[in-house]
């Protein structure tokens, strides 16, 4: 993985899913490289429509003043702030990823939960969700955080070889109260 310092961009050319076959380059067919960088404010239009099949993959609707606080809050300054990377393939937007420090009391350190992750699925097992956990887990390590982690559903099986390669299960299982 290369790092360009001045853009704060990755560039990933053979991350992919075990098994799966990375993108290939054909007549008419250059996508070649997954692009890794922070979002911007210009990509409002991308994250919408990635964030919008990200809701609906899980078959959830949100209200949209609660996307326009989403989206205002990954560009808010502040530690515990949720922040956001967005993945391009052949120059187009296929994937995104918000993630948040928060404290511990297990440890000193900060840890760094991987809140939302989603790659387009035309491109799913193409490298695009390993891509963007790296950044993370990149952006992470920068500031000493003690553990990476996130969650999926049980049923999204795709992902979880993907995770099973990349990451440990703990065995914890969730509940919510509220």
């Amino acid at each position: 993985m290369r790092r360009t310092a001045l853009s704060r961009c990755w560039t990933v050319a053979a991350v992919r899913a075990p098994g799966q076959p990375g993108p290939e380059a054909s007549e008419g067919n250059e996508m070649t490289e997954i692009t890794v960088r922070p979002l911007a404010q210009s990509d409002h239009a991308d994250w919408q429509r990635l964030w919008t099949a990200y809701l609906t993959f899980y078959k959830t609707e949100l209200p949209e003043d609660v996307c326009a606080v989403t989206w205002k809050r990954l560009f808010t300054a502040g530690e515990f702030e949720p922040k956001g990377f967005i993945a391009t393939l052949g120059g187009k937007a296929v994937g995104l990823t918000h993630y948040l420090y928060h404290r511990s009391c297990w440890s000193e350190k900060n840890n760094c939960y991987l809140q939302d992750l989603f790659a387009d699925p035309d491109v799913r097992g193409k490298g695009v969700g390993a891509a963007l956990i790296e950044a993370v887990k990149q952006e992470a390590g920068k500031i000493g955080v003690k553990n990476v982690y996130w969650m999926t559903h049980e049923t999204n099986t795709t992902a979880r070889k993907l995770y099973d390669h990349v990451a440990r299960r703990t065995g914890f299982i969730e509940y919510d109260l509220m």
